[in-house]
């Protein structure tokens, strides 16, 4: 049923469609009377129908929208939603206000629910056009209210409720996304992952990778000017590099210098570095400290890798020789005693003879 005010739906099946009866002396015709018969049975039928669409209303069948103006500074923001409330500004909800200033007023409303406390409601979806409402109050104009829908929520309703939305609109990036599904499989589906993919209807692999995601630390988020740049598949195979011991400290370092530099550019009035080469560059320091240090490298004359030492023990010594090098035996049996002579290799014979 398409949305309609309460109080209108309820005016409508209740208004009588009798007219007020004709006062004066004239005497009623056989037709008149006739008409005034079939009024009293549909007067009749009227308050039958009204009786049915009131039980409609009581039973469900029937949904009643509640719709209200509120004050934003007396609704706030449900500490299960989705978004990085500080990642919200007047920058990236720009168009969203100045959309509202030329509609003269915020069309589509929040979704809320009622709280007790120091607010009288929460927002469960909705928070840019929140901000958007409370930022225009405070620059100009004062009169501006939130419109809002009331619904009657639990913690876990709310946020699959939260979810439909957000899957819809593009200004929720996937790591925001993936945060708050970390957060609700603690929350409401006691840390099984199977039983949130069942509610929210998610393939498990789909799932998995975004709690894989939801992991990536803030420090290495700090690095991204704009996390809505960072698609799913990149983030979870950096996600992926963060989670190796190995690996960790050479990605955080990176992201550090990262973020230093994009703060300098962005002083300079110059683009921040975009994601694609934000992620390679993370992915390249990770990749440089799991790659262990070279015992030995020779070259061909052609200067390609010909034969290289990957291990040294008391057990002896592990060569690794390229294809393609261009190096002909005299190369190789030369690069091979240069390897024995650097890691002063003395093979130990044992004398079986004197035993």
């Amino acid at each position: 049923m398409a949305r309609k005010n309460q109080k209108d739906y309820l005016t409508d099946l209740l208004s009588d469609d009798e007219k007020p009866a004709k006062t004066g002396s004239q005497e009623a015709s056989p037709a008149t009377t006739q008409s005034s018969s079939r009024g009293s049975r549909g007067s009749g039928m009227a308050l039958l129908g009204r009786e049915s669409a009131l039980a409609r209303v009581a039973s469900g069948d029937v949904r009643q929208v509640t719709q209200l103006r509120l004050d934003p500074a007396k609704v706030r923001i449900w500490s299960g939603n989705a978004r990085i409330q500080e990642r919200i500004n007047e920058d990236n909800a720009r168009e969203l206000i100045d959309s509202i200033i030329a509609e003269g007023g915020q069309k589509v409303p929040a979704i809320v629910r009622r709280i007790k406390g120091d607010h009288d409601y929460e927002v469960i979806a909705g928070t840019r056009r929140h901000f958007a409402i409370s930022w225009l109050r405070a620059n100009s104009y004062p009169d501006m209210t939130l419109l809002a829908e009331v619904k009657d929520l639990d913690d876990e309703a709310a946020f699959r409720l939260a979810d439909i939305e957000n899957r819809a609109r593009q200004d929720v990036s996937e790591i925001e996304r993936a945060r708050n599904y970390a957060a609700a499989l603690k929350d409401h589906y006691g840390s099984k992952q199977r039983r949130m993919a069942e509610r929210l209807k998610l393939s498990e692999g789909w799932l998995s990778k975004m709690l894989k995601t939801a992991a990536l630390p803030d420090r290495i988020l700090a690095a991204f000017p704009d996390l809505h740049e960072i698609t799913l598949n990149p983030a979870y195979k950096l996600a992926q590099a963060v989670a190796e011991p190995k690996r960790a400290p050479a990605i955080l370092g990176e992201a550090d210098m990262i973020a230093k530099e994009n703060d300098a550019r962005q002083s300079a009035g110059q683009q921040p570095l975009a994601a694609p080469a934000i992620l390679a560059r993370l992915i390249k320091a990770g990749e440089k400290e799991q790659k262990p240090p070279k015992l030995f490298e020779g070259l061909s004359k052609q200067n390609r890798p010909a034969l290289s030492v990957t291990s040294t023990s008391r057990q002896g010594m592990i060569f690794k020789v390229f294809a393609a090098s261009g190096a002909d035996e005299d190369e190789m049996v030369a690069l091979f005693r240069r390897a024995l002579t650097e890691h002063e290799y003395k093979p130990e014979f044992k004398d079986t003879a004197s035993e």
